[in-house]
Order: C-alpha cells, then structure tokens, then sequence
C-alpha cells in the first residue's frame, strides 16, 4: 500500500500567504490612488475671492491635459458709473482688453505635486494691476484656498473663501 504524500512545503505556503497579503492589501493601495487624485482634485470648485477692495467669484476647473484654470464669473462691481460693463483694461496683452470683467482667467496651467501636497507651476493674473506671477497654492485647514504670486523675489498671498453654491 502506498501513501501519497501532499506537497506542501514552504513554496506552496508561501504562495498562499503572498495571494492573501495581495487580496488583503490593493483595496488599501487602490484607495490610496484614489485619495492622491482626490487631493489634486479638491482645488475645484467655486470660492469668494476679495482683494484690494474689490469682491468676485471664481471657478476653478480641470482641464483636459490634468491642469487647473480658474475663471471669474461673478463681480460685484461689474458696470462702470455709465452703466457699461467693466473690461480687462490693464491686461498687457492688449487683445485681451475687452475681456469682460466677470469672464477673466485668473490662473492656468496649475499642477499638483502630490510629494509636496501643493499645486505649483502655474501662472497668475492680477486684473487690477496687470500683472502675470508664478503661481503656487494650498488648502489650509479650514478649506481655504491660498493663492501665492510671485515675481523678481516678490510674493504675495491671497485667500480664496470656498463657495457652496
């Protein structure tokens, strides 16, 4: 009579554990991935932005290539004292100067560097002054959005209030 002996040994044990750990563990990885992207992704959206003086509302969205734009469509003070509706007069590109206060892009091609949990690389545009920045931005921890320009070792910060609408 003879026994047949199962073959189990530490390749056969092994394999097993290495399945188990992989079944037990891409839920986490795949969720991982997802939360990158949703990091990236929670620049989006709309925010109340009030600088110098002057109150719009911005959109930012993503673009097709996975960079982020922001575009005003609101402001408060869109006509002038004749009852005409404020242009982009200051821009230096002077065919962009009839630009329509409530449709200016304030900043294009934003990146986001999930090592450093920033966006970064982009370019921003002040209407007020006429002026195009480096751009840099974060979240902070009460969701606002820090907008960074900087220019010849010049910085400045603007806050970005979150919208529910």
């Amino acid at each position: 009579m003879t026994i047949m002996k199962q073959k189990t040994g530490i390749h056969g044990g092994f394999k097993h554990a290495l399945i188990l750990s992989l079944c037990l563990i891409m839920p986490f990885v795949a969720a991982g991935a997802q939360d990158n992207n949703g990091k990236a992704d929670s620049i989006l959206g709309k925010y109340l932005v009030v600088h110098e003086a002057e109150e719009s509302k911005v959109e930012v969205t993503r673009q097709p290539d996975g960079t982020y734009r922001a575009q005003m469509y609101w402001v408060k003070n869109a006509y002038d004292k004749d009852g005409k509706k404020r242009t982009d007069e200051k821009n230096p590109d002077k065919s962009m100067r009839n630009t329509p206060c409530d449709e200016i892009v304030l900043f294009w091609d934003l990146r986001y560097n999930a090592e450093k949990h920033r966006w970064e690389k982009g370019k921003v545009y002040d209407p007020l002054r006429g002026i195009k920045a480096n751009l840099s931005a974060t979240i902070d921890k009460s969701g606002d959005l820090l907008i960074r320009g900087s220019l010849m070792g010049f910085s400045q910060t603007v806050v970005w209030k979150p919208l529910d609408e």
